[in-house]
């Protein structure tokens, strides 16, 4: 269990690393510099055992110019200034002295001939800096790597464990997983309650959307059930021809009734039991929305049409479509009900354009419609019919796509799978 917080222990470990990598830098350079003092005494001493006994001395002082190595006397007559001087090729470093009052100036000349690497050896020395530098930047990255992997494992551990949840099939596995009490009291114990309790939250309400559809399924149905049977008895009596007139708009009222329930209870599962890759015919489901809502064009003169786009979709076996069957029934039927609810007397036709994988659905408008309704509303997905907002979210939930076209003469809904 980590004692800290998160903004603590990144800054603990920052300074760790940097202090540790500023010692190890310390001691490299330390090291550097007694070596090249070593180098340099030693480099001397060597010269001067190889000319035993005559002693030279590297290191000699001149009070006057013309004392000077010839290869100096011309720059000394320039009056240079007090300082140090390097001359390479002479192999010489000079140190100028200002004199007393009244005398020359003084030089101090160190010959180095000897001392100084040559240049072969002044690249091997490069080369051993150069892996010396790279083994501690190579240390340094390790040790930082090493320190914040530490500092920041928490987090990596509620990522993981975050990561390994699937938020459409929540268990009790999967709460466990989270509990905060596995985390420390810090910013990750704050982060770990928050998604401990959403989760919490999420499958309560999973749990209640589950036992509503359930419930409302077998409740909303059932009623139904029971009015469509009344209905059934009633039109094998002996019915007057207005009480049938009756009895036919309450069955039709009745199983709009019905869509509508099957229709809210579809999208408001959660999951359906894999119905979603389901395949199925298309033709039935479209012939079966025309019959079923052809009462809309009672009292006008319009006609349907269906357009099937080549002699292979004519076959009845074709097309197919994937996801849920009923969905798509909802779907087709808020088209096909939108388009004949719309279509004025003597506007038709209706078209039904049936291609493999794409369904029209066209009808045209009028100036009289369009006083009704403008092109702009029946654009909009809730403007032209309450459907399609339906039928929107539907297709959102199978991977189909939909769009509506509206223009001053006719409008088109495009349903693609």
């Amino acid at each position: 269990m980590y004692r800290y917080s998160l903004r603590k222990r990144v800054a603990i470990a920052f300074a760790l690393c940097v202090a540790v990598l500023s010692v190890v830098w310390g001691l490299a350079f330390f090291s550097a510099i007694r070596l090249s003092e070593d180098r340099v005494l030693a480099t001397q001493l060597q010269r001067a055992a190889e000319s035993y006994p005559a002693l030279t001395m590297p290191l000699r002082g001149y009070d006057e110019i013309d004392s000077l190595p010839e290869s100096l006397r011309e720059w000394a007559q320039t009056n240079p200034e007090e300082g140090l001087y390097e001359f390479d090729t002479e192999e010489l470093h000079v140190a100028v002295v200002p004199a007393d009052s009244g005398q020359q100036r003084a030089f101090v000349v160190f010959d180095v001939a000897g001392i100084e690497a040559a240049s072969s050896e002044d690249w091997w020395w490069l080369l051993a800096i150069t892996g010396i530098v790279g083994t501690l930047g190579a240390l340094g990255f390790g040790l930082g790597f090493f320190v914040m992997r530490r500092a920041v494992a928490p987090v990596v551990q509620l990522a993981n464990v975050v990561a390994d949840i699937d938020p459409e099939k929540l268990s009790a596995e999967d709460l466990k997983l989270i509990e905060s009490s596995r985390f420390s009291d810090d910013e990750v114990g704050v982060l770990a309650r928050t998604i401990e309790k959403t989760l919490e939250r999420i499958s309560a309400f999973v749990e209640r959307e589950r036992y509503f559809t359930g419930s409302a399924s077998h409740e909303l149905r059932t009623p139904i059930t029971v009015i469509m049977g009344a209905l059934e008895l009633l039109e094998e009596s002996d019915l007057s021809a207005t009480d049938r007139k009756v009895v036919d708009r309450v069955r039709r009222a009745t199983f709009e009734m019905k869509s509508t329930i099957e229709t809210f209870l579809c999208l408001a599962r959660e999951t359906d039991g894999g119905q979603y890759n389901e395949q199925f015919l298309v033709m039935p489901l479209v012939s079966q929305a025309i019959e079923q809502q052809r009462h809309l064009l009672n009292g006008k003169c319009v006609d349907v049409e269906i357009d099937l786009n080549n002699a292979e979709i004519a076959d009845l076996s074709k097309p197919i479509a994937c996801g849920h069957s009923q969905a798509f029934s909802i779907a087709v039927n808020n088209l096909v009900r939108n388009a004949f609810e719309h279509t004025l007397d003597g506007q038709g036709p209706i078209t039904i354009h049936i291609k493999e994988r794409v369904l029209f659905v066209t009808n045209q408008v009028s100036s009289e419609a369009e006083e009704r309704q403008t092109p702009a509303e029946a654009s909009s997905p809730n403007g032209y019919g309450l459907g399609l907002g339906i039928v929107q979210r539907l297709c959102e939930r199978n991977g189909w796509l939909f769009s509506l076209h509206a223009d001053e003469t006719r409008v088109a809904a495009r349903l693609s799978w």
